[in-house]
């Protein structure tokens, strides 16, 4: 395989020059393959898993192609559909860097904030929106935006949209854009109705697809733990013990936060990514996912499948199925959360030995060689694959719940109760009103807010926000 640079594949130097200073400077297969057509106006099919480069594929072509355009309110003239909010927010944090070079604003669209934000993004003028369906869909019936001026459009994890039943909303959608638009759709696979997307807005697409050898990955290890039932649990803390990232995938929600919980508790700071967190818990997760140990980052990311579609975070050394998943597809998502560009990385799955046939046939469809190892928690096997452990850290005691009073604090000192009232105290509530007919202060408001005590080094409750684990960062190297 030849080398080539940016440049010579066509892309503008201004976007060259912004690629160069986040150190890519060589072009993954399936960048080199697409950029010259994409570039170029042609509609694209670029085929390949995740971590193949194909956010950069399309966003260099559709900043390159928007600049210079003329900006309007509510007309944006690019478009980026994506299945998962996670996904989108990484996408537009990749196109930003470039749109700034070329002059152009980027606002994401999707559920679970506030819509206010997004209508005055819109309304103020953007030239590329990345949008999940459904939001998009609810701006568009609400005349919030029109698409009716949208030059490319960019449809991403086209198969993850499919499995997740957004078809028809992405057929409405697309269908608002101008037929002579350029579109480009990436995809791991085209089953599942994709391929009835291609034939209806693709015109004379060219064809692309990444071979699995020449994705730029490292050694990607597979491993099969089967253990006890009773021994589980103490396998999967082992596994999130160690020093480097790990993010450990769970079937449900409750699976998730319960063992972020668990984890947390047995001195293993962890934090949970699912779907009922709001998208500000998300992001705030996710960045302390992120960021280093010593600024008050953590090193375990417990999730469910929602996390496997965009989530990148680099260094990721362990990803471990914590329940097997259902598909073939998603084990490969998940999976590609480590060896991603050139790294190593490790996967295992824990399995129970009722899930032997079900885990076999799960690898095959995947075609991934694993044997099936039995160990239990304390197995040499599962000590050399963790190494050295990370430094437990304790977590704080909750804190006492502090009763609350129930009257306003009186102006003047107490009055002595009426005599012959024949009223009795009815507890805390009954007392508070009395004191408060009486011009008395009940005696909660003499007490002052406690909290417990926090022993010397880091230390997190069960289920510390983000906030809390930062702080405690920061204490632990101010003592330093």
């Amino acid at each position: 395989m030849t080398s080539s640079s940016f440049l010579s594949l066509g892309v503008p130097e201004n976007l060259a020059a912004v690629l160069e200073a986040d150190g890519k400077t060589l072009p993954f297969p399936i960048q080199r393959d697409t950029l010259p057509d994409s570039l170029a106006g042609r509609d694209v099919l670029g085929r390949g898993r995740t971590g193949s480069g194909k956010t950069i594929a399309f966003a260099v072509p559709l900043v390159a192609r928007l600049a210079g355009g003329r900006r309007r309110p509510s007309h944006p003239r690019g478009l980026v559909l994506a299945p998962t909010r996670e996904l989108a927010t990484q996408i537009a944090a990749t196109i930003k860097p470039l749109a700034d070079a070329a002059g152009l604003r980027v606002t994401t669209v999707f559920g679970g904030v506030g819509q206010r934000p997004q209508e005055q993004a819109l309304r103020g003028g953007v030239d590329i929106v990345v949008a999940c369906p459904g939001r998009l869909e609810d701006l568009m019936k609400q005349g919030i935006v029109n698409l009716g001026e949208v030059e490319i459009t960019v449809l991403d994890e086209a198969d993850h949209m499919a499995d997740l039943g957004f078809l028809p909303g992405v057929t409405r959608i697309m269908s608002a854009t101008p037929q002579r638009g350029q579109r480009l759709l990436f995809s791991a696979t085209l089953d599942r109705g994709v391929d009835v997307l291609v034939k209806r807005f693709l015109r004379e697409e060219v064809r692309h697809e990444v071979d699995e050898s020449s994705v730029p990955q490292g050694v990607m290890t597979h491993r099969v733990f089967v253990v006890d039932a009773d021994e589980k649990t103490a396998l999967v803390r082992h596994l999130a013990s160690g020093l480097g990232r790990r993010i450990l995938f769970t079937r449900t929600k409750h699976q998730a936060k319960k063992l972020a919980k668990q984890l947390t508790s047995a001195g293993i700071p962890a934090v949970d990514l699912h779907g009922n967190l709001g998208q500000n818990a998300r992001e705030r997760n996710l960045a302390a996912f992120g960021a280093p140990v010593d600024d008050g980052g953590v090193r375990v990311l417990v999730a469910t499948d929602v996390a496997a579609r965009g989530v990148h975070v680099d260094d990721v050394e362990l990803v471990v199925h914590v329940d097997p998943p259902v598909e073939h597809k998603a084990y490969l998502h998940r999976s590609g959360r480590t060896a991603r560009a050139g790294a190593e990385g490790l996967v295992v799955t824990v399995a129970l030995d009722a899930q032997r046939g079900e885990v076999k046939d799960l690898l095959r469809k995947a075609r991934v060689t694993a044997a099936l190892e039995p160990v239990t928690a304390v197995h040499t096997a599962v000590s050399e694959l963790v190494g050295e452990r990370a430094p437990h850290v304790k977590p704080a005691p909750p804190a006492p719940q502090q009763q609350r009073p129930t009257a306003k604090k009186a102006k003047t000192d107490a009055a002595p109760a009426r005599s012959g009232s024949g009223q009795r105290s009815r507890g805390r509530r009954g007392g508070s009103r009395d004191a408060a007919q009486h011009g008395s202060k009940p005696a909660a408001a003499h007490s002052t807010k406690q909290t417990a005590p926090r022993p010397a080094g880091q230390r997190f409750t069960t289920g510390s926000t983000v906030d809390e684990i930062r702080r405690a960062g920061t204490r632990r190297r101010a003592r330093g």
